[in-house]
């Protein structure tokens, strides 16, 4: 979805002799687990892959936070890059009761169905990339059979109003991933387009989007046979990205 208006483990280990008991000063004063691990250990999923993109918001209603990479190596989340970001003009909502047109970002856990892009891609994309050409449309359009869908060309059912022209945007759609919010199980009325995407002026009507040379890492750092996915939520609250 394209921009919008612009505004803007490791376990601490305790050796342990039989019938010894930590001192009350010990215990007290060592930080939880939770708090010294990698995000991603701290998850309730990750998607089952051994790469994984973190998108956090510091709260509900902001429009900006980080996106960080991480790889698990070993049986150990490492991360491998970050940036900033932006999202919807509106904030952040919890995926499962989001509305289509309300400039906010979906929270939740997804998978990746694949990258694309009017530039090609960057050079060690292994990722499967589709080029973006004059014929090309996401169609967003709820009465729709090919809601939610690239399509190429528009099909008759989708109009043109209600969808976005791929080429149109060639700052945010020089490369992008396709987020998998409503795109297995479509919901007509729940958000179409919701992608990873370079920067356009300001915050987005619902995507992510990070500065264009990270959007050219993230590319070149994904591979497919990983099982990548991407966690959008915020620091804490109902919407804490730890929940998904």
């Amino acid at each position: 979805m394209r921009t919008a208006v612009a505004a803007g483990a490791l376990v601490s280990a305790s050796v342990l002799v039989l019938g010894a008991v930590p001192p009350a000063s010990a215990s007290s004063s060592a930080p939880p687990l939770a708090a010294s691990a990698p995000l991603p250990a701290r998850m309730a999923d990750t998607g089952g892959g051994t790469q994984l993109i973190t998108a956090v918001a510091p709260g509900r209603g902001s429009t900006t936070g980080t996106v960080t990479w991480w790889d698990l190596r070993r049986g150990h989340w490492v991360k491998s890059g970050s940036a900033s970001a932006r999202f919807g003009a509106k904030g952040l909502v919890e995926g499962t009761s989001r509305k289509q047109g309300t400039n906010t970002t979906p929270t939740g856990l997804y998978d990746l169905p694949f990258a694309f892009g009017i530039k090609a891609a960057p050079s060690g994309t292994v990722y499967k990339y589709r080029r973006v050409h004059q014929s090309s449309w996401w169609c967003e359009d709820n009465a729709s059979r090919s809601y939610n869908r690239w399509t190429e060309p528009r099909p008759a059912d989708c109009r043109a109003s209600e969808s976005e022209h791929l080429v149109a945007y060639p700052t945010q759609y020089a490369y992008a991933l396709v987020i998998g919010f409503n795109y297995h199980r479509r919901v007509h009325g729940r958000g179409a387009g919701i992608f990873l995407h370079v920067n356009g002026r300001g915050a987005t009507a619902g995507c992510v989007s990070v500065p264009s040379a990270a959007m050219r890492r993230i590319l070149t750092w994904a591979r497919p046979g990983r099982a990548p996915h991407m966690a959008i939520g915020t620091t804490s609250g109902s919407t804490a990205i730890t929940r998904y």
